[in-house]
């Protein structure tokens, strides 16, 4: 699997770098975007945690993976300034989307209040009482 970096162009506004790249795949799959992340963050120095792969589309047997990324000078700058599905598709919201997940599971596996025996009971306590008369 072959990587190039087609393109890069500096955007210090938001402190960011925008790459444009290139996976050649034949006869193999299409990259993960994890695979890219790394890729992308050894192509341009930086840390991982602060690249956001925005895009990657491949076209059916052409194998090959044109893409578009976000180098961002820090993991806080990523979070400031990209959308909250870019940073859990790439795993920078990682703890917020499993804390929230682990709330509504637990809200769900709480048993649910059981109805009081007593009012089922007093049904057929009349019952006895009519059949007393």
């Amino acid at each position: 699997m072959d990587f190039e970096v087609l393109d890069k162009r500096s955007n210090p506004l938001l402190e960011r770098t925008e790459v444009r790249f290139k996976f050649v795949h034949t006869k193999e799959a299409t990259p993960s975007r994890t695979l890219a992340r790394d890729k992308v963050a050894e192509a341009t120095n930086s840390k991982k945690e602060a690249v956001i792969i925005d895009h990657m589309r491949s076209d059916f047997g052409r194998g090959q993976t044109l893409g578009y990324a976000k180098v961002y000078k820090n993991k806080a700058a990523a979070q400031a300034n990209e959308r909250k599905y870019h940073q859990k598709r790439n795993h920078i919201l990682e703890g917020e989307a499993k804390k929230k997940g682990g709330e509504k599971k637990a809200a769900a596996a709480a048993p649910a209040p059981a109805a009081e025996e007593p009012a089922a009971e007093e049904p057929a306590a009349e019952e006895e009482e009519k059949k007393e008369e």
